[in-house]
């Protein structure tokens, strides 16, 4: 579920590996690029933790990381 804190929308998955975390990352990031809203993230072997919030806005939270956090979720079907 994302948070909202420190001006950012935050979550973290957790994957059985890193390949199958390596996979969502791919995944996110074809989103992202259509969207041409990019997220700060970081993977640790099966974790991926992602910081969404819109750097022309001035680094705040706006409808833009709402729309693709909601795009993230559909990624994750029932797995989120």
């Amino acid at each position: 579920m994302w948070q909202e804190k420190n001006n950012t929308l935050y979550q973290k998955f957790t994957f059985s590996n890193f390949v199958e975390a390596f996979g969502f990352m791919t995944r996110v990031a074809i989103v992202a690029e259509k969207q041409n809203h990019h997220p700060t993230w970081t993977n640790t072997y099966h974790v991926v933790e992602i910081w969404l919030s819109t750097h022309d806005a001035g680094d705040v939270v706006t409808k833009k990381d709402y729309d693709l956090a909601r795009e993230i979720d559909k990624l994750l079907g029932d797995k989120n």
